[in-house]
């Protein structure tokens, strides 16, 4: 363990709490009927989605800056952000009256930059630089130069982890049982850090669960080598919990105090949004359906058993909803695309219709007849009601002679024709 870094403690967690009270929403904890059936467990989800702000992020945000003296605070605060720590520091700046700058790539969807105009009003200025995060946080890097402002990081600070520590704090006093799993989403690992300092101490038989997005694997891949590192290129489908590089103290933390770390496919944590959404109406953003998406990878470790998992934000989009249900769609096996050469002559197309199933839907088709060609391509995507009818799918059509190509196991070109 780097013995030079300063790590966060179980007394200044306490501290945090005493300096959130009023300021932040003591959420709930559910028992939850419909997972529990489905895992033969005892499922309890903590609802931060039901935060101040949607997100458990306004702990860390407004810890630090109450810890700061007023003296410290008269040059304002800065941060880089594309999602829900913006809006923490938003509301932090607001409620405490201390001018902030927050720095959002160009590419921020408008609806995010609107909640954080929101959440801050007049004491904040939004600037917005880039087309990344990296370059977001550049240019706030080099704002705080300027104007020595307060930079409030994400994740990778005492006083933000701290904050979020409050969140383990709530958790062990509100569960009138003994938690035998926590599940927490990893990020940069401020939430998981703060979390795990609580129960290392105060319950130290509970097994401690990170789960990250398995395209961006970065606290994973850091443990696994024994130093921090920087990934090159991740999916940032999971905004609130993809980053490239985790934090110096979140590292040294999590991996003294993790079980585990688990990776969700992006499409199961689409599984998971909609499930949580159709059965319970939670809209749980994709970093707060992690941990629901990461009980199946445990499902047998968790029978009898009683596991609180943390839904940490509801900022969900609605502009994303068809992407979240095509990617959901692509991993339960039930949509298909091809890539499929029908001859150019009158019919073909008909009996290509007599190819598929009772239940098969053609979900999409796009075909542009070419002159002075025998066969035509056509890009087609099938839509499923069950999983198992893929393979007879694919027996009909080889028996019929359809001339495809499957375009599902093809990253590169899936991702350019659909």
């Amino acid at each position: 363990m780097n013995t030079s870094l300063q790590t966060p403690t179980l007394d200044n967690i306490f501290l945090a709490a005493e300096r959130l009270r009023g300021v932040i929403n003591h959420t709930p904890i559910f028992y939850n009927a419909h997972l529990s059936e489905q895992y033969q467990a005892n499922i309890y989800l903590k609802r931060e989605d039901l935060q101040t702000v949607r997100s458990y992020k306004i702990r860390g945000a407004y810890n630090k800056m109450a810890s700061m003296s007023a003296e410290e605070l008269k040059a304002g605060v800065v941060c880089a952000s594309a999602g829900n720590h913006a809006q923490g520091v938003a509301y932090a700046c607001r409620k405490m009256e201390v001018k902030g700058a927050i720095f959002m790539p160009t590419t921020t969807p408008a609806q995010k930059v609107k909640q954080v105009r929101l959440f801050g009003k007049e004491w904040i200025e939004i600037h917005l630089v880039g087309d990344t995060y990296d370059d977001a946080y550049y240019a706030s890097k080099e704002y705080q130069t300027l104007t020595n402002a307060i930079f409030v990081h994400p994740f990778d600070d005492l006083q933000v982890i701290e904050g979020q520590g409050t969140v383990g704090l709530e958790i062990f006093k509100d569960a009138d049982f003994k938690i035998d799993y926590l599940l927490m989403a990893i990020g940069g690992g401020g939430l998981a850090s703060g979390i795990s300092t609580v129960f290392k101490q105060l319950s130290p038989k509970t097994k401690l669960i990170g789960v990250e997005p398995e395209g961006s694997p970065t606290m994973y891949n850091s443990i696994g080598e024994g130093q921090v590192v920087t990934l090159k290129q991740i999916d940032k489908f999971v905004d609130g919990a993809a980053v490239g590089r985790v934090g110096e103290i979140t590292f040294e933390v999590c991996r003294e105090s993790l079980n585990k770390i688990l990776l969700v496919p992006e499409g199961k944590v689409c599984s998971s949004i909609l499930q949580l959404y159709n059965e319970e109406a939670i809209v749980a953003e994709p970093a707060g359906a992690l941990t629901v998406a990461a009980l199946d990878f445990i499902k047998e470790e968790i029978k009898e058993k009683n596991v609180v998992a943390l839904i940490s934000g509801g900022n969900n989009d609605i502009t994303r909803t068809e992407e979240i249900k095509e990617r959901s769609l692509l991993y339960e096996g039930l949509k298909h695309y091809f890539i499929i050469r029908f001859p150019q002559r009158s019919g073909a197309f008909r009996e290509f219709l007599n190819v598929l199933g009772p239940n098969d839907d053609i979900a999409r088709f796009e075909y542009v007849k070419k002159t002075n060609r025998e066969q035509g391509p056509a890009l087609v995507g099938i839509e499923l009601k069950n999983r198992e009818d893929f393979a007879p799918l694919i027996e009909r059509m080889d028996e019929n002679r359809i001339v495809y190509e499957y375009l599902n196991d093809q990253p590169d070109l899936f991702q350019f024709m659909v």
